[in-house]
């Protein structure tokens, strides 16, 4: 089929919707689709066969998009509408595939060209603007939430990429029109030459050069992912252990590292600066316990599925953002205190039950967290849209 995607987002860059856009296109071009992708005028080019971007033009001179709703984002959408209205015109689609916000657009622009409408659903729109604090204001809430009901009905198929947002679409009363769609997918699943132990043993020196385990978050900085719950629980472990971070700037970086320092463990705190996606899984090897420290928001983290991949021993939050995948048989999960999530982290870092549930979710990972089911999924969304 010819789609017509609609992502407003830098794309492609190394963070969370990006990420699940990118094997969105992977997913849809092995699949045999081809792809005219509207996206911002920010982000790296890449290449899959049937793809084509069409970046809006950047009139407005923007140089960073960040993460969340913003206000440069209404008039790049702007643009994206116009865009992909004169891609409309010039060309017939059997598809308008759109992410987020942009699916407001193309719920109009499949009216006007009586065109399907797919809505791929990272996130309820009215929650977002508590999780990144942009606005506590009920009037624009509930107009953002007339907004996602007019995009769910006037959507043809809904994928959602969570067990919450799957709840939400049924109690809206649109549950027949979604497909559940994880982001299961990590670069590390298509690596032609993953790193060797060679590798991984020599970043290990670097950062753990006494031999002590290492405990891995990976991940932005945002409020609700809870590093600086992590840094508090850390500082209260009993076990000697290196903590390390992938992600964010330095900027970022600073605050934790005063707290780090205030609470006696700077020289076992290592802080790296956002890499490339393809680079995370080296982290993930040389690492023996992994984190999710959320502290808000219900939508699963895209890094829990790599880390279960990994087969290595996951400390969360015991909030529905995690635990809706993970559970005790497979994790170690506790409140967001710092107290009792060092305490797990402990747990985590000396127990052998800790190992065995890890090798659970490696188990559970390799039966339900596959390309192929991936791909069956996306295209049972594909055919729901399209079918009359």
């Amino acid at each position: 089929m010819k789609i017509l995607m609609l992502a407003p987002e830098p794309f492609f860059q190394p963070r969370g919707t990006p990420i699940s856009v990118y094997f969105r296109l992977k997913a849809l071009s092995d699949l045999g689709h081809s792809v005219d992708l509207v996206t911002y005028p920010r982000g790296g080019d890449v290449a899959f066969p049937g793809l084509a971007i069409k970046r809006v033009p950047n009139l407005i001179g923007v140089r960073d998009i960040k993460i969340g709703p913003s206000l440069v984002k209404l008039p790049l959408d702007a643009l994206m509408f116009a865009t992909a209205f004169g891609s409309l015109l010039r060309k017939r689609y059997d598809l308008i595939f759109s992410h987020e916000e942009a699916a407001l657009l193309g719920v109009l622009l499949g009216k006007i060209f009586r065109t399907p409408h797919l809505y791929d659903m990272h996130s309820s729109l009215p929650q977002q603007l508590e999780n990144f604090d942009f606005s506590r204001s009920a009037l624009l809430k509930t107009a953002f939430l007339r907004m996602e009901r007019f995009i769910l009905k006037g959507s043809r198929s809904v994928i959602v990429i969570c067990r919450d947002l799957l709840d939400y679409a049924a109690r809206l009363g649109f549950g027949g029109k979604a497909v559940f769609l994880e982001n299961i997918l990590d670069f590390n699943d298509f690596d032609p030459a993953p790193p060797g132990p060679a590798e991984i043993a020599a970043v290990r020196r670097d950062i753990a050069g006494d031999g002590e385990k290492i405990v891995l978050y990976a991940g932005n900085f945002e409020p609700y992912q809870g590093v600086s719950l992590l840094v508090e629980a850390f500082g209260r472990m009993k076990e000697r252990a290196v903590l390390l971070i992938v992600g964010g700037s330095k900027a970022d970086h600073e605050p934790a590292r005063k707290r780090a320092a205030e609470l006696g463990f700077a020289d076992r705190f290592v802080l790296v600066e956002k890499v490339p996606p393809q680079r995370v899984p080296v982290y993930i090897s040389l690492s023996d316990v992994l984190v999710s420290p959320r502290v808000s928001g219900t939508n699963t983290p895209l890094k829990i599925y790599a880390y279960l991949k990994a087969g290595k021993p996951v400390v969360a939050t015991d909030l529905w953002t995690n635990s809706q995948v993970l559970t005790e048989e497979i994790a170690v999960l506790a409140p967001p205190d710092p107290e009792k999530f060092a305490a797990a982290l402990d747990f985590a870092l000396t127990s052998a039950e800790a190992e065995r549930r890890a090798r659970a979710g490696a188990d559970l990972a390799a039966r339900e967290y596959t390309y192929p089911r991936y791909k069956e999924k996306i295209t049972e969304a594909v055919t729901r849209a399209v079918r009359r």
